[in-house]
């Protein structure tokens, strides 16, 4: 399935169906920040869900700074990818999620791959990401893509440098 993995920006197009996998294969908590709502996926924890990735579709030029992209693979919305931009220049952040069909399918590497094609095609020189130590899959996927791994209690930091120019031997 990785081999037919493509990005999206997030738009009202593709939003309901990012919703409704989201709420079918994810927590909350893991999809968006937290929200004074009931438990569980409640009709104000949808709607929040869609208020905070409709701020991000002016993309790295609007007031989130983030562009937010749904995974596609075979054609099906199965999660979502995001950079943002931070105050080092030429560096964006990076996160994700999948659908709990879609892990462990090589999905998530090849969809950080289309991302980091289109950070480079943004005049991005890096991209970095935040994880925790037990997140094994993230760990991998940022590993497999070259990414230089700093671990600090919890926490793992990540940086791919998108420099195309080898090193001076």
């Amino acid at each position: 399935m990785a081999g037919s993995v493509r990005l999206e920006p997030v738009d009202e197009r593709n939003l309901e169906p990012l919703l409704s996998v989201a709420a079918a294969e994810a927590e909350p908590g893991d999809v968006m920040p937290p929200v004074e709502a009931p438990a569980g996926w409640s009709l104000a924890r949808r709607e929040a869900f869609r208020e905070f990735y409709r701020a991000s579709f002016g993309g790295l030029t609007g007031p989130t700074r983030t562009q937010m992209y749904a995974i596609l693979a075979g054609g099906e919305v199965v999660g979502m990818v995001r950079m943002a931009l931070r105050d080092e220049p030429g560096t964006v952040e990076t996160g994700m999620w999948l659908g709990r069909s879609a892990r462990g399918q090589g999905i998530g590497g090849a969809a950080l791959r289309e991302l980091l094609n289109e950070a480079a095609a943004a005049g991005m020189r890096a991209v970095v990401a935040e994880t925790t130590r037990e997140n094994t899959g993230a760990l991998s996927v940022l590993e497999k893509s070259g990414a230089k791994l700093r671990a600090d209690g919890d926490k793992v930091y990540a940086e791919i440098c998108l420099d195309s120019t080898p090193p001076a031997l």
